[in-house]
């Protein structure tokens, strides 16, 4: 069992889907947001759920799938379609927020595919894991 890490939103992430969340939401996207990072600085405890999935393991570096739903929504994590992509540095005790989506923003094609190519696209750090 590891300490607390340390959780950053990256700018992409931020600037696009994010900003959705916020306007849908409001002030139940904040208090969302502050759950998420909470959850997220016990990266290792989540992992033991069912809301979480290692998707790429490459020792130091992990590319993690996380589902959550939002305050006051009447959807579990599972059926809302919201997901979270991240980046786990283990070994520094630091997650990187890569991205933050529901299931419609990435259009109606295969999901794990789309998010994906978002991700190499904008995180060349990262494209070697998938």
């Amino acid at each position: 069992m590891q300490g607390n890490s340390t959780v950053q939103i990256e700018d992409f992430a931020q600037r696009h889907f994010i900003k959705s969340f916020e306007k849908k939401y409001k002030v139940h996207w904040d208090i969302t947001l502050r759950a998420i990072m909470a959850e997220l600085e016990r990266i290792d405890m989540l992992l033991l759920t069912d809301r979480a999935e290692t998707v790429y393991d490459g020792g130091d570096v992990k590319i993690i799938k996380t589902k959550f739903k939002v305050v006051k929504s009447k959807e579990s994590a599972t059926t809302s379609g919201n997901r979270c992509i991240l980046a786990w540095h283990k070994n520094n005790h630091f997650v990187s927020i890569l991205l933050v989506y529901g299931k419609t923003d990435l259009g109606g094609g295969k999901e794990t595919a789309e998010w994906k190519r978002i991700v190499k696209e904008n995180y060349p750090q990262y494209c070697d894991f998938l």
